[in-house]
């Protein structure tokens, strides 16, 4: 019998799964690390959706093994934790053995449960020194940083990789990730777009399938997920061990709940009723949770000032309102707004009347 609901979730290829998090992940969808979204506000507006008894992994914004020694983490915008917040999963970008050891240490300290490496980040700076993707450029060298990185942390190290430019098969991204668990990755998580990518055309999840299939360790895959149909198909068609969902989660957080109900899961703490799910439901939603953003911005932004909130909102609206037919009307609200009392009421103002909310965009993810 497959397993669902409290006691796991099952592969819905296989019926099988392997662990992460030393096992305590038992919800197969989580969100991805992105710079600018993956912060104690849009974790907490997720973690709301989340149905009762799940367990997954919480990635932060990418943060920097150079500056992080120097930091004081949890009083930074980047490193602020939600009171009890648990399964936090920091990425961290960096090839320098002193700084990562230096930087692994305040953030088990700070509360990381597993720290993530990145060498997916195809920014300009990164590339310049020599880390992000450009250690997929050199096998051994990044499994060299894993090995150093296991070697100072006793948590969980996993790594998040994009796709090597594609031959004519998979092995040699297969004979890449194989020395990774060889030196202590616990999981890695394949975005299938190579770096000359970006976000455009289509993520290749048959790359995600071959890996998962070619290695003993456990895979996520991310890319093009934007509906919880989404997350079913990936699983379906790559038998993943989890699934990572990025802009499109931050912004339809309810999608949890929707996998939950899908799944067998009670819903989320204190919650009755059923997932929204029609477009004028989820743009319902939508507003509801705009407002929320502003509520939990203003406990955790607000003592660094007001243009934080502000700047991170309109961050997040101009990220997620793609979804929204008339999106940029509510950007332009949101730009025009010279307060968080202002932009309030432009929200109350522009929501009174339904607003329906799409299934896709054309924006990758």
């Amino acid at each position: 019998m497959r397993r669902k609901g409290p006691y796991g979730f099952p592969n819905l290829k296989s019926g099988t799964t392997r662990p992460l998090l030393g096992g305590k992940v038992n919800f197969p969808l989580t969100l991805a690390p992105m710079v600018g979204l993956s912060h104690v506000v849009l974790r907490q507006l997720i973690r709301a959706y989340l149905p009762t008894g799940a367990v997954t992994f919480w990635p932060t914004e990418m943060l920097n093994s150079r500056k992080i020694p120097h930091e004081k983490l949890g009083h930074t915008p980047e490193t602020l934790r939600g009171h009890g917040e648990s399964e936090l999963v920091p990425q961290i970008l960096g090839n320098d053995e002193s700084s990562i050891q230096r930087s692994v240490e305040k953030l088990v300290d700070w509360g990381a449960e597993a720290i993530d490496i990145n060498m997916g980040c195809p920014v300009t700076k990164a590339l310049r020194h020599n880390y992000g993707v450009a250690l997929m450029g050199d096998p051994s060298y990044a499994a060299e940083v894993v090995r150093l990185t296991v070697r100072h942390s006793p948590i969980p190290v996993s790594v998040k990789l994009r796709a090597i430019e594609r031959q004519t098969s998979s092995q040699h991204l297969i004979d890449f990730v194989r020395p990774l668990f060889e030196e202590g990755a616990s999981w890695v998580t394949l975005h299938p777009r190579t770096a000359a990518q970006k976000r455009r055309g289509w993520a290749d999840w048959s790359q995600i399938r071959e890996l998962r299939e070619g290695v003993s360790g456990p895979v996520v895959g991310n890319g093009d997920i934007q509906t919880c149909e989404d997350v079913l198909a990936m699983m379906r068609e790559t038998s993943c061990d989890a699934v990572m969902a990025g802009r499109a989660l931050a912004a339809r957080p309810w999608m949890m709940w929707q996998l939950g109900e899908r799944l067998g899961w009670p819903p989320p703490p204190g919650v009755r009723g059923f997932a929204p799910q029609t477009p004028e439901e989820e743009g319902r939603e939508y507003g509801v949770n705009l407002q929320r953003f502003l509520d939990c911005a203003g406990k955790f932004f607000l003592p660094f000032g007001e243009d934080l909130v502000l700047r991170k909102f309109r961050f997040y609206l101009r990220t997620t309102a793609v979804w929204l037919p008339f999106g940029q009307t509510l950007v332009s609200i949101s730009t025009r707004g010279k307060s968080v009392a202002e932009i309030r009421e432009g929200l109350r103002e522009f929501f009174s009347a339904p607003v329906e909310m799409s299934p896709r965009t054309e924006l990758r993810q």
